[in-house]
């Protein structure tokens, strides 16, 4: 394993593979930036190309203007997305409130970790860092700066181990609990555009992908 202190040295993200849609998704390595949409496609899903065993993950989000109800919005650290044995660490914008975030984390596809942070802002009137801060050990989400949440590992408890790559996308969750979850999909602003820039992820502790996901 590399060296402990290398996991929170952070550099610009480089390329990224598009799961699906890739029309609805760009990427400009040179400004760093990169822009999702929903629309009448449906949404997007970027990741990064090599997973990553611990360090900072960090993208400056505007998250989506007007209605949007029904959509989930998010950046998060998944091992394999769709694997139901995943370690996964979330932040989760629910489209039925811009005013809050949730934060989350999986082990070997377990989660039931959900805690809810007001933002004390409207997330989709501009720019806000969101950092994941991941370690053997603990788990931080930073917010501007600031650390809204820590969870730290007990013994004998799982914890998220598995080399992760870095995801974002943009989707109708509005399936899910009957709406209750990010409310019923209204769709009378679309397009729907989630904007990143500045997107960080560790310089060392990459592990190359073998999978064709």
């Amino acid at each position: 394993m590399a060296d402990p202190a290398l996991h929170h040295q952070i550099q610009p993200i480089k390329e990224i593979a598009i799961d699906y849609t890739p029309e609805a998704c760009t990427h400009c390595p040179v400004s760093n930036s990169i822009t999702l949409t929903f629309d009448h496609r449906g949404g997007a899903r970027w990741r990064s190309t090599s997973r990553f065993l611990y360090g900072t993950f960090t993208s400056l989000i505007q998250c989506p203007k007007g209605n949007t109800s029904g959509l989930n919005f998010n950046i998060y650290l998944s091992s394999l997305e769709g694997d139901k044995s995943q370690d996964e660490i979330d932040f989760e914008f629910l489209g039925k409130d811009k005013t809050i975030v949730q934060t989350n984390y999986y082990t070997t596809g377990t989660g039931n970790r959900e805690q809810i942070h007001d933002l004390g802002f409207d997330c989709s009137d501009g720019f806000h860092e969101y950092t994941i801060k991941w370690n053997p050990d603990s788990i931080e989400w930073v917010i501007d700066g600031k650390v809204v949440r820590k969870a730290e590992k007990k013994e004998g408890e799982a914890f998220p181990e598995k080399p992760m790559f870095l995801y974002a996308s943009v989707w109708d969750a509005s399936y899910i609990a009957e709406g209750q979850w990010t409310g019923p999909y209204i769709g009378c602003d679309v397009p729907y555009v989630c904007l990143y820039k500045d997107i960080q992820v560790p310089v060392s502790t990459a592990v190359e992908c073998s999978c064709d996901s």
